[in-house]
């Protein structure tokens, strides 16, 4: 299987996905951020309807160290240039994020839900999820690391960035970035029109065990991206993780999406249309 999963990547002139075999969900051990990844570069413009985040992809706020055991990659300066709308709509359906950057925080540092890392190496089968620890992949404290471009990147919450921009317990989420979408972008707690409080993905496990077949063996416990599944109704938010809420910038109301403390925690779709500044360029 492993000869025929290299050869179809080679076909496809594309690097071949890793071989993994694991199947069961552990604990993620996050790499302490005590390093400083050099000298950030961001800003953000907006003419027009237009609303264009340039950086380097450098963060201001400590990282982990690269390479570590789960990652090998070292982060390096790019080439960012990414551009959003500032008047968003709903697109009349959902758009899935497969492929592309799902957003940018507004330190310039891209979001991205999904992994490269998938059981047996079969791309599109079974996609291990980040935060689900069945593979080591060297996240630090920031729920980051970095792509084999030296890009670094978050699957999760921003931790250091919420510091910087003052994220409290208590207190609406300051703003922490942008989808691609155009829609806003905040941090675990916000106001539904109630006040403000902790914000609730609506994702819960599958019950049971996983199908026979082509699929892994075990239960449905987190391992897996398929092992989830959005229930209307059981959280606070819809199925690509947002809401219409009341913010600081939005007194008067907006559609917008949370990174939540549960999966997904970063969205996996958009409710209007992506930019097509975050489609991932192949290398």
């Amino acid at each position: 299987m492993l000869l025929a999963v290299t050869a179809m990547a080679q076909r496809e002139g594309r690097r071949p996905a890793r071989f993994h075999v694991a199947t069961e969900s552990a604990a993620v051990r996050l790499v302490p951020a005590n390093e400083t990844a050099g000298p950030p570069k961001a800003s953000i413009e907006v003419s027009g309807t237009t609303r264009t985040i340039r950086s380097n992809g450098i963060p201001a706020h400590r990282v982990g160290t690269f390479p570590n055991r789960g990652n090998p990659h070292t982060i390096t300066p790019q080439d960012y240039a990414f551009t959003v709308t500032t008047e968003p709509a709903p697109a009349g359906r959902t758009t899935r994020s497969r492929r592309w950057l799902w957003g940018v925080a507004v330190n310039g540092v891209p979001f991205e839900a999904p992994t490269a890392e998938f059981w047996h190496g079969e791309r599109g089968g079974w996609n291990y999820d980040a935060l689900g620890g069945a593979v080591r992949l060297g996240l630090d404290a920031n729920h980051a690391h970095v792509q084999r471009t030296g890009a670094y990147h978050y699957h999760a919450l921003p931790t250091g960035l919420m510091q910087r921009l003052g994220w409290k317990a208590d207190a609406h989420s300051p703003l922490i970035g942008w989808a691609a979408d155009g829609y806003p972008v905040y941090a675990v707690t916000g106001d539904l029109g109630n006040g403000v409080r902790k914000i609730r993905s609506s994702y819960r496990l599958k019950p049971g065990a996983r199908p026979s077949g082509d699929a892994p063996d075990g239960a449905h416990d987190g391992a897996f991206v398929q092992d989830w599944q959005y229930v209307a109704g059981s959280g606070d938010l819809d199925e690509c993780n947002g809401a219409v809420i009341r913010s600081p910038e939005f007194p008067d109301g907006s559609y917008a999406y949370f990174i939540t403390e549960g999966y997904p925690f970063v969205a996996r779709c958009w409710k209007g249309t992506p930019d097509p500044s975050f489609r991932k360029r192949r290398r």
